[in-house]
C-alpha cells in the first residue's frame, strides 16, 4: 500500500504542478479580461438576481436559487474548514492571498461554466434536464471532441466516490468521534440512512435539503467567526498585513510552523482554493443545468456567487480566525487547527463543538451534491439505466468512508489526481467556447 501511495503522491504532485495551476489561473484571468471584469462589475446585480430568481416557472427541474444551493452543498465542505487550515500550515499566511486571487478570477470561470451548461443542456429519457462539461463539449464543440466529453464523464464518475463521498464521510465520522465520542461505524450507518433518504428522491429532494441546510449552517458559522473577529479586532490589521506580505516574501519559521516560500504559498493557495470552490473543475455546471431558466447569462451570474460566498466569505472567516487567535504557529493542521482557533477565540470548548457540527453538516451536504454530479456523469456514459445502481453503490461507499480508515490516505490522494484530470477537459472547453460565452453576455447587456 505504501508503494501505491508513493506512486499516487507523485502523480498528484505532477497533476497539481505549475502547468495545472497556470491553466486554471490562466483560464480565469483570460475570461475575466475578455468579459471586461463582468463578475466583479455585476456582483450586486448577481445578488439581486438571487432574490428575484428564488422561484421560476421556466424550463428546468429546480429553481435557480435551488441550483445554486445544490452546487454550494457540494463546494461548501471540508475545504472551508480543514482545507484552509492545511493551506495555512503548509503554505503559510501567503497562501490565503493566493486563495483570494484564485476565487476572484474563478468567478469568471464559474460564470462561463454555468452559461454553457444552460446553453447546451439536454432533456434525458426521464424528462430531467441534464448538462455540464460533457454536454457542452459534445453539443458545443462537435463530434470530434466527444472523446474529451467521455473522459470528463469517466473521471467524474470515479472521482465522485473519492472527494465527494469517502473523504466527506470520513470527515463527518472524525468530527463526531472527536466532539461527541460517537463510534465511526455508528456514524457510518446513520449517514447511510440519511443520505439514502435524500438521494433516492432525486435532484428535487437534494435541492430542497441543500436549500434548508446550507444557508442555516453558513450563517451560523459566519456569525460565530465574526464574533471572534470582533473580540480580536485589534489583531485584524496585523493579520491582513501578514497575509499580504507573506504572499510575496514567503513565511519565516515560527513556533510549530516550519516556514514556507512563495512557491508553496502560491501552490497551496491555488490548489486549496480550487478544492474549496471547484471553479474550473466542471462540477457546479452540472447542478446549474437543472435550473428552471431560459437565460444562460442570468444563471451564470447566480453561479459565480457560489465561488464568492465559498472562498471570499467562508474560507476567509476560517483563515482570519486562525490568524487573529495566533494558533497558526501551534503546529496543528487541518480541522484540529480550526477547532483550536475557535476554542481559543471563544475561550470555551463550544468552539470545537461549532467546528465539529459545521464540518459534519457541510460534509453531509457535500455527499448529496457530489452524488448528483457522479450520477449525471455515469448517466452520460451508460444512460439512465445506471442511476439506481449508482445510488445504491454511493450509499454503500458512504459507510465504507466513515467506518474504514486503513485506505483513507490512498482514496484522498487518488481523489486529488482525478480532480485534476476532470479539470483539464473542462478548461479546454471553456477556452474553445469562450467566444460563445462572450457573445451571449454581450447580447444580454447590449
Amino acid at each position: 500500500m505504501e508503494s501505491i501511495n508513493a506512486i499516487l503522491s507523485t502523480a498528484s504532485t505532477w497533476a497539481w504542478g505549475p502547468a495545472m495551476l497556470i491553466l486554471l489561473l490562466g483560464t480565469g484571468v483570460y475570461l475575466t479580461i475578455r468579459l471586461k471584469f463582468l463578475p466583479l462589475r455585476n456582483l450586486f446585480y448577481a445578488f439581486s438576481l438571487l432574490w428575484k430568481r428564488r422561484t421560476s416557472k421556466e424550463e428546468g427541474d429546480i429553481s435557480p436559487f435551488g441550483a445554486l444551493m445544490t452546487a454550494m452543498s457540494a463546494t461548501v465542505g471540508t475545504g472551508n474548514i480543514a482545507g484552509v487550515a492545511a493551506a495555512l500550515f503548509i503554505g503559510g499566511p501567503g497562501a490565503i492571498f493566493w486563495m483570494w486571487m484564485t476565487a476572484l478570477v474563478g468567478m469568471a470561470t464559474k460564470y462561463g461554466e454555468a452559461v454553457l451548461a444552460v446553453k447546451y443542456r439536454e432533456v434525458d429519457d426521464q424528462g430531467c434536464h441534464v448538462g455540464g462539461p460533457m454536454y457542452y463539449i459534445k453539443n458545443g464543440m462537435g463530434e470530434k471532441w466527444k472523446p474529451l466529453a467521455f473522459a470528463f464523464a469517466m473521471f467524474g464518475t470515479i472521482a465522485a466516490f473519492g472527494i465527494g463521498n469517502m473523504v466527506q464521510a470520513n470527515a463527518v465520522a472524525g468530527a463526531m468521534e472527536s466532539a461527541f465520542e460517537i463510534n465511526n461505524q455508528v456514524t457510518g450507518l446513520v449517514l447511510m440512512v440519511l443520505v439514502g433518504l435524500v438521494l433516492f428522491g432525486g435532484i428535487k429532494r437534494i435541492a430542497h435539503t441543500a436549500t434548508a441546510l446550507v444557508p442555516i449552517m453558513a450563517v451560523l458559522y459566519i456569525t460565530v467567526a465574526l464574533y471572534i473577529l470582533i473580540m480580536h479586532a485589534d489583531a485584524l490589521p496585523a493579520a491582513f498585513a501578514t497575509i499580504i506580505e507573506s504572499a510575496f516574501t514567503g513565511s519565516a519559521a515560527a513556533g510549530g510552523f516550519a516556514g514556507a516560500g512563495i512557491i508553496l504559498a502560491i501552490q497551496f493557495g491555488v490548489a486549496r482554493g480550487v478544492f474549496s470552490n471547484e471553479a474550473g473543475m466542471g462540477t457546479a455546471p452540472i447542478a446549474h443545468a437543472a435550473a428552471k431558466t431560459n437565460n444562460p447569462v442570468e444563471q451564470g451570474h447566480i453561479a459565480m456567487l457560489g465561488t464568492f460566498i465559498d472562498t471570499i466569505i467562508l474560507c476567509t472567516m476560517t483563515a482570519l480566525v486562525i490568524m487573529v487567535t495566533g494558533v497558526w504557529t501551534s503546529g496543528e493542521t487541518g480541522s484540529p487547527l480550526t477547532a483550536l482557533a475557535f476554542t481559543t477565540g471563544l475561550d470555551s470548548q463550544i468552539g470545537a463543538v461549532v467546528v465539529a457540527i459545521g464540518l459534519a453538516i457541510f460534509a453531509f451536504t457535500t455527499l448529496l451534491g457530489w452524488s448528483y454530479y457522479g450520477e449525471k456523469c455515469a448517466e452520460y456514459i451508460a444512460g439512465t439505466k445506471v442511476i439506481t445502481g449508482y445510488r445504491i453503490l454511493w450509499v454503500i461507499a458512504v459507510f465504507a468512508g466513515a467506518a474504514l480508515s486503513d485506505y483513507f490516505n490512498t482514496v484522498l490522494i487518488l481523489a486529488d489526481v482525478l480532480n485534476a484530470l476532470m479539470a483539464i477537459p473542462n478548461l479546454i472547453a471553456l477556452l474553445v467556447l469562450s467566444p460563445i460565452i462572450i457573445k451571449l453576455s454581450q447580447e444580454k447587456f447590449k
